[in-house]
């Protein structure tokens, strides 16, 4: 009972194909990407990930919530004009800071450098809510790029979403980091429910051996579930699209790691919708509670 939970999973020493889904559902999906510690992928998950999805036919908004130090756009080579700042400050709404990447993916764009909103106020989170509500007809996806770490934005932003995905890689910290993340939503949140990617992997073997990781220790000290969505092989590609500027399901679409983020985009369509909220303020919720009224 009194074992170190960190000290006992540093110590902890080929999935089926996803039917493709094309048909549109009525209800959008917000999934927050979130990770333990900075380094493991994040950002070029959540972007490679929302083309793939929009190459499926699904429209997706990516809304930078990482409010101090904007990447989305940098990965996707944009510059946008205004950025969350502006929204955040009365000066735009957010119809007005959106910016359009690849295939057709709608950016929220956050700022950079600056550090007013860094940590939303009660009122700042109410007018985000409110403002992408407004846009509850307009996208099928919308993926939240979290900053990493268990700031209090990161706690907002995961409790907001409908789902929340956890990336880790295979090394030791970012899986303890990972579990950290979650165990501090699950305690002091309430959140039971968790996806999980596993990053920058050689085989699919890591892959899983992470996952038996996580849930061994999860099951053991927290009451809650994690759904093991997928891998992404580690690519030296990776590296040289990030430094054009590119996502490399376009830079590179016959490669292993496109084929990779193809079978994630094609689970998260499959996947089945909540028909009520999980408890507290979420973003589109009353698109959510007209979708679960009418099921």
């Amino acid at each position: 009972m009194m074992t170190d939970q960190a000290t006992t999973l540093r110590s902890m020493g080929a999935t089926a194909t996803p039917t493709l889904s094309l048909e549109k559902d009525r209800a959008t999906r917000v999934y927050s990407i979130t990770s333990g510690k900075g380094g493991v992928g994040k950002t070029a998950v959540t972007a490679n990930t929302a083309v793939s999805l929009a190459k499926l036919g699904k429209k997706v908004l990516i809304l930078d919530a990482d409010l101090g130090l904007a990447n989305i756009d940098v990965v996707f080579g944009l510059a946008p004009k205004y950025n969350l700042n502006h929204f955040f400050s009365g000066e735009q709404d957010l119809g007005s800071i959106l910016v359009e990447g690849p295939n057709g993916v709608k950016i929220l764009p956050a700022g950079s450098g600056v550090q007013n909103f860094t940590r939303l106020d009660s009122q700042q989170k109410q007018k985000l809510l409110d403002g992408l509500d407004l846009m509850h007809n307009d996208f099928d996806f919308v993926l939240i790029d979290t900053e990493a770490g268990i700031s209090e934005n990161v706690t907002y932003f995961n409790t907001a979403a409908q789902e929340i995905l956890v990336v880790t890689t295979p090394d030791p910290t970012a899986i303890t980091d990972a579990y950290a993340l979650m165990k501090l939503l699950s305690t002091q949140y309430h959140e039971k429910r968790f996806n999980l990617v596993v990053n920058m992997i050689q085989s699919d073997e890591e892959a899983l051996d992470v996952y038996r990781k996580l849930t061994m220790v999860s099951n053991r000290y927290l009451d809650i579930s994690i759904e093991f969505l997928g891998s992404i092989p580690a690519d030296r590609q990776m590296i040289d699209a990030i430094r054009k500027q590119r996502v490399i399901v376009d830079l590179y679409p016959a490669s292993r790691i496109t084929t990779a983020f193809t079978l994630l985009a094609g689970t998260l369509c499959s996947e089945q919708i909540p028909c009520e909220p999980k408890g507290g303020i979420q973003f589109f919720w009353k698109k959510l509670l007209d979708f679960g009224g009418r099921s």
